[in-house]
């Protein structure tokens, strides 16, 4: 206590381009899986709602993983 930096845990990652186009790319993938699946399953229903919030949970921690990665940071 009483330092005035976040841990990693909950630090910001302010990312370079390579790391903006990265994270586009991750949004495409997560985007590609949720229409292909809805093409499978339907758009409706509480099953398919989670498979939205889980892929969607999924989206951010695979954007947290690759920002968290020196080579993506400014």
């Amino acid at each position: 206590m009483g330092t005035d930096t976040p841990r990693s845990e909950f630090a910001t990652h302010i990312l370079n381009e390579a790391g903006k186009h990265k994270a586009r790319e991750i949004g495409m993938e997560m985007t590609l899986c949720l229409d292909r699946l809805e093409a499978i399953c339907g758009k409706e229903g509480r099953e398919m709602s989670l498979v939205r919030t889980k892929l969607e949970e999924a989206g951010f921690f695979a954007k947290k993983a690759m920002a968290c990665r020196p080579e993506n940071q400014q």
